[in-house]
């Protein structure tokens, strides 16, 4: 039974060990084996790898991925005229020499993001205190980027090179403080308020004018149509005034017959009119029973 146990502690203590020299680097990560502190080899390929047993050798990972580093704060900053404005911005960088990283800037990915940020914001403050909100906000902005990543470049492969790759720098956005904001929009909408009401104005002016006009237009056209229209009436009264005067001058008893019963016709205005008439002595009944109502001679 002691030698039982003593092969299974033996196979126990050799698998922790064989455990403690053996590790696997991940396609996405550098694997950086230390020796007392120092640091002994790079290991840039995936798979596995036998190393030393702790204290002797020791390993760690480093991210060998392209990363992304947000603008972390909005702190404002100050263009040419003295606005302030405040940018939203992005880094897109790698770890491209573990060792130099590891003795430059730190032992994982959070100590240059830190270092980065600050590199990345004074550069941006001082290429855009040469430049306007204008200039900010038009096609020159693709030259401020490409100068802030050249500045970015070449302060992380100073005299201690960072040992990192800087992908690419963007803005994102670009704007005014909130007070001033506030202010800008503002003056904006007090703009497009003036010049809503100056419209406003306009069109009721000319509403006015358009009413106006069609109203004498109107007046106008009542007036000649009126004009027109006395005309042709007194035109045919004038006619019919001669076609009387013809013919009651050929036949005056017809003509007196008529009147009379134009008479007649004017005294009833209603249904419930009655005349009283004597048919022997009515000048009316005479002529129905074919005498003449001519005075005599």
């Amino acid at each position: 039974m002691n030698r039982i146990g003593f092969i299974l502690s033996s196979l126990l203590v050799l698998l922790a060990l064989a455990s403690s020299m053996l590790f696997v680097v991940d396609q996405r990560q550098f694997g950086v084996v230390y020796a007392l502190g120092q640091i002994k080899e790079v290991i840039t390929e995936p798979g596995l790898n036998v190393k030393l047993p702790p204290p002797f050798q020791n390993v760690t990972y480093i991210d060998k991925r392209l990363l992304t580093l947000d603008s972390p704060d909005n702190e404002p900053m100050l263009t040419a005229e003295k606005q302030r404005v405040v940018i939203d911005w992005y880094v897109r960088w790698r770890i491209s020499d573990p060792t130099e990283y590891i003795r430059n800037v730190g032992l994982n990915e959070a100590a240059g993001t830190s270092q980065l940020n600050r590199v990345v914001r004074n550069a941006f403050q001082e290429e855009i205190n040469k430049r306007t909100v204008k200039e900010l906000l038009s096609l020159k902005r693709e030259a401020l980027m490409a100068d802030v990543k050249a500045e970015v470049i070449s302060s992380v492969r100073g005299a201690k090179p960072w040992g990192i790759d800087v992908v690419d720098v963007r803005i994102t956005r670009v704007d005014y403080v909130e007070s001033i904001t506030e202010s800008v929009y503002g003056r904006m909408k007090a703009e497009r308020q003036r010049v809503a009401n100056e419209l406003r104005s306009t069109g009721a002016a000319e509403g006015e004018k358009i009413r106006a006009d069609a109203d004498r237009q109107r007046e106008v056209t009542v007036a000649n149509a009126y004009r027109d229209a006395q005309k042709v009436k007194g035109q045919g009264d004038a006619e019919a005034a001669r076609i009387y005067a013809e013919a009651f001058g050929r036949d005056p008893s017809f003509a007196q017959f008529y009147r009379s019963l134009e008479a007649y016709k004017a005294s009833f205005t209603s249904k419930s009119d009655v005349m009283v008439l004597d048919p022997s002595s009515s000048e009316f009944f005479k002529v129905f029973r074919g005498q003449s109502t001519a005075p005599r001679k």
